[in-house]
């Protein structure tokens, strides 16, 4: 005689939930959409950062944060890593000249931000995770934008 089968729970998983789970764990942490609860610093991008000289500062308020040497940096964006120096031992701390990589391999323009979460800070390495949002405006808008502060007659105004 054959005992009656039991039938094993059905579990209902959303297909999006599924989908995650099977992602690599390295892409997860590219994946996260909403900061992680750690010191974070943004930045609009202006000329400067990301045309000729490539210059990138660190912000004052984040300064205190870092370590006042010259340390290795990661920073991480979709699923890739760019090295580059963070020089915090002179006068206005910032990136060194591979920031500039970062910027060309990752297409940014004037008008984007990044997002920089400091996710492990130490006196010998940095890492950040860096979430860039695109700041494509329409051409209409971005006519506006560009002329001002260019003349006496479009100045630009701070409220």
């Amino acid at each position: 005689m054959s005992e009656p089968s039991q039938s094993l729970p059905v579990i209902k998983m959303d297909p999006l939930a599924y989908a995650e789970m099977e992602k690599p764990a390295e892409m997860e942490e590219d994946n996260i959409h909403y900061l992680s609860g750690k010191p974070f610093f943004h930045l609009v991008l202006s000329k400067s950062h990301v045309n000729r000289p490539f210059q990138f500062r660190t912000p004052v308020k984040f300064i205190p944060l870092l370590p006042s040497a010259r340390v290795p940096v990661i920073l991480r964006h979709g699923g890739k890593n760019w090295n580059m120096s963070y020089i915090g031992n002179c006068g206005f701390p910032r990136f060194d000249s591979n920031w500039k990589t970062f910027v060309l391999e990752n297409d940014l323009k004037i008008g984007d931000a990044c997002v920089f979460e400091l996710m492990e800070c130490s006196s010998t390495n940095l890492r950040f995770k860096v979430h860039v949002l695109r700041g494509d405006l329409p051409p209409e808008l971005l006519a506006k934008v560009n002329s001002r502060g260019k003349t006496q007659d479009a100045p630009i105004v701070l409220d």
